[in-house]
């Protein structure tokens, strides 16, 4: 099993679940020591989050009136190797600074003032995983050239397009676009190889991302079509990857009894556990399911989360950490 863990800290408790669902994901426990490398998981839900603007379900009455909160998929990591901390935050979501501060709890960094991060990734140009771009502008943090990498089409819609087109201008993000397919670095010391995956790509491409540190690789994919789409997809996708982050966003469809199953791009949890049995019946824990929408009953059912744990699948939980 893959060597997640998980931290504990009155912040994290405060973002928790209610308790049901907080005992079936498992108590956190802190780490003994911090790993050189290490990648933190800073949200789990599709991009509105938990609760939902504009949902009067029980899901999201529920969230509110307890006061849940589960923040967009997203991922940060840490790498201690150098004279200060460097900082990269996968995503950049509408609760970018929330993420940004819970990255810095997580990773115990401090006084990083109007240098939050080091770098950013950004998979596409969908509202959960690139609006958070904008807080580093002149209005909010005044960020000074920092790195946003993302594929050569993302990069040009960025460039091209306000306010994006702002921030690059006056020099608060420097757009780098990597080479889809091959390796790049953020920083010495940590690779990244970008896949492409099929989406709904309306002003750019959509990306995985295959993070790899001293040690160990992760896999982070928040959105994809259906698998049977793209024949062979998964399986290149998992190749040489110790920790998979998978597209969640549906559990069965159920939640969605308006919506035509045929229609929903997503790749369906069960469908995905079905075909990758094997995988986790050798690796318990190796695959983790991640950008969980708000009616997902992944997220609120204990006894359908218990279900997928005895299949030896999870469903990633904010705060947990994985060593490279």
């Amino acid at each position: 099993m893959p060597n997640v863990k998980h931290s504990a800290t009155g912040f994290l408790a405060k973002l928790a679940c209610c308790a049901a669902l907080a005992a079936c994901a498992g108590v956190a426990k802190p780490l003994a020591e911090s790993a050189d490398v290490e990648l933190f998981v800073l949200g789990v839900a599709q991009d509105g989050g938990l609760p939902h603007l504009g949902c009067d379900r029980a899901c999201c009455k529920n969230a509110r009136e307890t006061g849940r909160v589960e923040y967009p998929a997203c991922l940060g990591l840490v790498d201690r190797r150098h004279e200060h901390a460097k900082l990269l935050l996968v995503e950049a979501t509408p609760r970018v600074e929330e993420q940004t501060a819970l990255l810095h709890k997580l990773a115990d960094v401090h006084g990083r003032g109007r240098t939050p991060v080091d770098a950013v990734m950004v998979t596409h140009a969908h509202i959960g995983h690139y609006l958070g771009l904008a807080l580093f502008g002149r209005e909010v943090v005044g960020a000074k050239n920092l790195p946003v990498w993302c594929s050569p089409r993302f990069a040009a819609y960025l460039r091209g397009h306000g306010p994006w087109q702002q921030l690059v201008k006056l020099g608060q993000i420097d757009v780098r676009a990597f080479v889809v397919g091959e390796s790049f670095a953020p920083w010495p010391g940590v690779s990244v190889r970008a896949i492409a995956v099929p989406h709904r790509d309306e002003f750019s491409d959509t990306m995985a991302y295959v993070i790899t540190g001293p040690n160990r690789s992760a896999l982070f994919v928040p959105d994809v079509d259906a698998w049977d789409r793209a024949p062979g997809l998964l399986a290149q996708l998992l190749e040489g990857v110790e920790v998979a982050y998978l597209d969640g966003t549906f559990y069965d469809g159920s939640e969605l009894p308006e919506r035509d199953l045929s229609e929903i791009r997503h790749p369906l949890i069960t469908v995905t556990m079905d075909k990758l049995a094997d995988v986790a019946a050798a690796h318990p824990g190796r695959i983790r399911f991640l950008h969980l929408n708000h009616t997902n009953p992944a997220l609120h059912d204990a006894a359908i989360r218990a279900s997928v744990q005895k299949r030896g699948f999870t469903i990633a939980v904010m705060g947990e950490r994985f060593a490279l």
